[in-house]
């Protein structure tokens, strides 16, 4: 989907408390942005228009939250659902970022630390010739590893993108923990449902979600 320029979209976003205007210049250093820097660290990868994470990062003032996405006229959204989400307080375990994930080495290497992953309903990709552009493509996943000292949470409406992802997986390093081809019919995971999700699931189509963490070499 072809998304129009905002041109109020920028000026919104650097007027915000919690935006990171050069996530490259953060590099090594990401969680010294947040007050209570040895909290744990966990970053969604294309936050969209905020569905989760405006969600998450409230209902977990434990851990700090970092949302990534590629576009100011979607960052806008998710910073205008965050402070929603938070009211009169002031979001202090969440900061939002302008980034291209495909060059997330940019601004992230093995001085980071990110606890969680998460990706949500991110785009499949499906000819083949752009696949090597997904999120959970081989080639990314062994970027993430370079940072991630814990697991990825991965969920799909797309079959075959799940279904690819399982290899990538396996061919970057990593072990499947949990996973589920219909992530509502499962009690005791926690989830927060987003826009895409609720839309795909009106549709009929089942969630697919894995948990995954990088095999440690010894």
């Amino acid at each position: 989907m072809r998304i129009r320029h905002k041109p109020w979209a920028k000026p919104e976003l650097e007027a915000c408390p919690f935006y990171i205007p050069d996530p490259q210049a953060q590099k090594g250093r990401w969680t010294e942005l947040f007050p209570e820097p040895d909290k744990p660290l966990y970053v969604e990868l294309g936050c969209g228009k905020g569905g989760f994470i405006s969600q998450a990062a409230p209902a977990h003032p434990e851990a700090n939250f970092i949302a990534m996405d590629i576009k100011n006229e979607m960052l806008v959204l998710a910073k205008r659902k965050i402070e929603a989400a938070y009211g009169s307080s002031e979001p202090e375990n969440v900061r939002i970022a302008i980034q291209n994930i495909e060059r997330l080495d940019l601004a992230w290497d093995e001085n980071d630390r990110a606890d969680r992953i998460y990706i949500n309903f991110c785009n499949p990709w499906p000819k083949k010739k752009h696949k090597k552009r997904r999120l959970t493509h081989t080639r990314q996943l062994v970027n993430y590893r370079k940072f991630l000292k814990g697991e990825i949470w991965f969920k799909t409406d797309d079959d075959e993108l799940f279904d690819e992802s399982l290899e990538y997986f396996a061919e970057a390093g990593f072990r499947i923990k949990f996973i589920t081809h219909d992530l509502h019919s499962e009690t005791g995971i926690e989830n927060f449902e987003t826009e895409h999700e609720k839309m795909f699931t009106d549709m009929g189509l089942k969630i697919k979600f894995l948990i995954a963490e990088p095999v440690q070499e010894d």
